[in-house]
């Protein structure tokens, strides 16, 4: 059944929904994303050189984004590509490629239509997300609650069991940790720091994201140092494996039933989350900013997820396995461990278990974050306080996920993101003409 849904759900019209909506917004914002990389890597990672991200009386723009950051870098640029790899081949990540260029316009526009229709609670956070301009924007409640019903619901997947079902995972395959104890103790750790709320969140991600990307970056172009020479036969196969449907299934039919094409695009939206509406959950916490300037934090999120660490993962993944990848029969996460561990030894399986903990851990952390606001939405439509109950189910989701299969959880996952996407993708082709691209 699960595997039917998602079927079902990742569909040809899924893929062409996500597809469209992207190349629509790069229209609308005349290319900004690829043609104005200079001025939003400038506004956006050069502002850090020049110490202008710090807003000590609220929440800066910095740290929305490592918060988005945290939510997106996670087990998908790790085990999510490595399952890319084995169920699409290596062509699965060029098509992740193209999801993240077009994606980057439909993050900026998501997130500055967050801010615009951002509005605080009763307790004077900001509610932002897809759930609130499908109320004030599109102006269609019902469909905005059921938004908010599938963000909760893809919180408990992607955000909680997804993330702690690779660390259990790999724990045990480097440290031969029982799931179970794995389980308490990363339930622990996760309560400590989301009762401290909003602030506890975000100062947490802006630390553990930097450190945590600087490890894993270091590690894997250490590993593709030392496997130099099967680089260029690395992205010449990606290029080759991209196109290779023909025959039968040639043309448009091949292109959208391609198992390359629907892993690739399933799992660069698993990774960089543009299309499911968090970016507007995520980025519009921040204060002191235009919709338009968060909106480039967005951009470079996105490049930085899939662009720069997913593709990092599978160079190193590629260069090791060569062409004795398809009788790989293991998961995902054992495969990206197996692979750092060739190129580094035992400190390589070990350094992997570090970046798959922090990774998975801080997007846990941030998940809960953009479900509270669900929540917290959902409360004030409907009057009915469930914040104390959703706080327990998350934190249950984080225990029982370390003891699940993989494969279930991956799917169920998907599942969850794909019925998350579709109203935000609906409310995003409907507001595009309030979307313009952001001044100099």
């Amino acid at each position: 059944m699960i595997e039917w849904l998602h079927e079902f759900i990742w569909g040809p019209g899924m893929l062409g929904l996500f597809l469209l909506v992207g190349v629509i917004y790069t229209i609308k914002l005349r290319g900004f994303p690829v043609l104005k990389f200079s001025q939003w890597w400038r506004n956006t990672v050069g502002s850090l050189l020049k110490g202008n991200s710090a807003h000590p009386d609220g929440i800066s723009g910095f740290q929305s984004a490592c918060t988005a950051l945290a939510a997106t870098i996670g087990t998908g640029n790790i085990a999510g590509v490595a399952t890319a790899l084995l169920a699409g081949g290596p062509g699965a990540i060029f098509w992740m490629w193209i999801a993240a260029f077009l994606g980057m316009a439909t993050a900026y526009g998501e997130t500055e239509l967050g801010i615009r229709y951002r509005r605080h609670d009763r307790s004077g956070n900001w509610i932002s997300g897809a759930m609130v301009y499908l109320e004030n924007g599109v102006r269609c409640r019902w469909l905005a609650v059921l938004y908010a019903v599938f963000c909760i619901l893809a919180s408990f997947g992607m955000g909680s069991m997804v993330q702690s079902n690779a660390i259990s995972e790999t724990f045990e395959c480097s440290f031969s940790l029982p799931p179970f104890l794995v389980g308490v103790g990363l339930t622990i750790l996760a309560a400590r720091i989301i009762v401290g709320g909003a602030r506890s969140i975000v100062r947490t991600a802006e630390k553990l994201v930097p450190v945590s990307a600087a490890i894993y970056m270091a590690a894997a172009v250490t590993v593709m140092i030392l496997f130099g020479k099967r680089i260029p036969w690395v992205f010449a196969t990606i290029i080759e494996d991209a196109f290779s449907f023909s025959g039968i299934t040639g043309g448009i039919l091949g292109f959208f039933v391609s198992d390359a094409v629907r892993y690739g695009v399933a799992r660069g939206v698993f990774s960089n989350e543009a299309g499911l509406g968090s970016m507007a959950a995520l980025n519009g916490g921040t204060d002191h900013t235009e919709p338009g300037m968060q909106g480039q934090w967005a951009i470079f999120e996105v490049f930085f997820d899939t662009i720069i660490s997913c593709t990092l993962t599978a160079v190193v993944i590629l260069c090791v396995t060569g062409e004795e990848l398809p009788a790989y029969r293991g998961n995902g996460a054992e495969l990206v461990t197996q692979c750092f561990t060739a190129g580094l030894g035992n400190f390589g399986g070990y350094l992997v278990s570090l970046c798959v903990m922090l990774f998975a851990f801080a997007t846990i952390i941030a998940w809960y974050y953009m479900g509270k606001q669900a929540v917290v939405y959902l409360e004030e439509t409907t009057g009915f306080s469930v914040a104390p109950v959703y706080t327990f189910l998350y934190l249950a989701c984080v225990f029982f996920g370390c003891l699940g299969p993989m494969k279930e959880v991956w799917e169920i996952s998907d599942v969850f993101n794909g019925l998350m996407a579709i109203p935000n993708l609906l409310a995003l082709l409907f507001l595009v003409k309030e979307v313009h691209p952001p001044r100099n």
